[in-house]
């Protein structure tokens, strides 16, 4: 593969830097040296090439056995000079060989984030061979390889958090920076971090069609073996991909499934301890989306365009006066609107509602008067538990019956 860029460190023996340079012949080249060691690159490094770089330039150390003068030059210089040659992370390959302990621990260092090669050839090697040839005593490495574990967990942590977006960047970076092989298993991983991602902004279709194509991209990459944990999670994938298809592949107007995934997507920011406010927004929501489907599944009502004349007879004025839409000229009932006409129908979900009405009010109200709401008020944690256990109670539902994000953990 070409070398697009190489770090190469400099010091008084040119013959270990141009045989790396005739052997990789990089398009561009950062030399890493002292002050007192320029004149071997122009006089002895630089004739000694058959073909020119198109582009280099070096970074100057005071001190090559001093680790702190060394990080500080080339922390500063490096990612500049390579965002001027547009080299992109990964596009960079590093040579150590005539680089002092300090200076290939800060290459090795700072270079990191933008390299997928670390090479070292020892120097009577160099010496012995051919200018141009390949060396069987080159020992180089992609630093990512040993460090994708680490950076991988990481990521699943952020996953966890429920920074799906964050995640799948972590998973796709590392799909570009890991050797050949391990390339499809962090694709899948990055595949399935935005299916979640998807699935928060519930744009379901999108969101199953990601998560089917990572849970396959996974199955093949677990046959060559990966991670302890994959089956666990292969089978809480396929059990969530299940569960977006019975809302994708739906063909009614009303999916009862919608409602359990708002109340799972309310109690996940819950357990997180944030987004309180948001939480409980979408937890209304899933209370008129539950009172929505008893009408519409039960009693062939539907909540924005109702008949008046289905509805219980001492609703009908009510919804004559109150709750016509002038503009497309179609009654639409609100959220208790709707659970009074299913007490009225003599719905049990319905009567709960009306029943346990005096608890819930000051529940509605405590969110009316959250900033998300129509006040000013920040809303307490206490308020949106409470709600949470109510509408649980209310529609019949139990934690067992909501899809449950996986925690990823390799």
């Amino acid at each position: 593969m070409p070398t697009k860029a190489l770090l190469l460190a400099v010091r008084n023996d040119p013959t270990p830097t141009i045989s790396i340079l005739q052997q990789l012949q990089p398009e561009m080249v950062c030399f890493f040296l002292e002050e007192s060691s320029k004149h071997v690159v122009e006089s002895e490094v630089h004739p000694a090439l058959s073909q020119m770089p198109k582009r280099w330039d070096w970074i100057l150390t005071p001190d090559t056995e001093s680790f702190p003068a060394c990080h500080k030059v080339l922390a500063q210089g490096l990612g500049p000079l390579l965002t001027t040659w547009n080299v992109t992370p990964g596009e960079l390959a590093i040579d150590l060989t005539s680089a002092s302990p300090a200076m290939a621990s800060v290459m090795t260092l700072v270079g990191f984030p933008f390299s997928t090669k670390v090479s070292f050839i020892p120097t009577d090697v160099s010496q012995e061979e051919p200018a141009g040839s390949s060396s069987s005593s080159d020992t180089s490495e992609n630093p990512w390889d040993e460090e994708a574990p680490r950076i991988r967990q990481e990521a699943c942590d952020v996953f966890n958090l429920g920074w799906h977006e964050a995640a799948a960047r972590a998973f796709h970076t590392l799909e570009h920076r890991v050797s050949g092989g391990l390339k499809p298993f962090y694709r899948a991983l990055a595949d399935v971090a935005h299916g979640y991602g998807l699935w928060e902004q519930l744009l379901y279709r999108p969101a199953w069609e990601k998560l089917k194509s990572g849970v396959k991209a996974l199955e093949l990459a677990s046959v060559w073996g990966g991670p302890p944990g994959m089956d666990r999670i292969i089978k809480v994938l396929k059990g969530n991909a299940r569960f977006l298809e019975s809302i994708v592949l739906d063909a009614k107007e009303i999916k009862p499934s919608i409602t359990l995934d708002l109340l799972a997507w309310a109690k996940r920011r819950g357990d997180r301890g944030r987004d309180f406010e948001m939480a409980t927004r979408v937890l209304l929501r899933a209370l008129g989306a539950a009172a929505q489907c008893q009408l519409s599944v039960r009693y062939r009502l539907k909540s924005w365009d109702i008949n008046v004349e289905q509805l219980p007879k001492d609703m009908q004025d009510t919804c004559r006066n109150c709750y016509l839409n002038e503009i497309d000229g179609k009654y639409r009932l609100p959220v208790q609107a709707q659970f009074q006409a299913l007490a009225g129908l003599g719905d049990p979900m319905g009567q709960h509602f009306v029943t346990n009405w005096p608890k819930m009010k000051s529940l509605f109200d405590a969110a009316d008067h959250a900033i998300l709401g129509y006040g000013f008020e920040s809303l307490k944690a206490e308020r949106f538990h409470q709600l949470f256990e109510l509408t649980m109670k209310l529609t019949g539902t139990v934690v067992s019956d909501l899809p449950v994000f996986p925690t990823l953990k390799f």
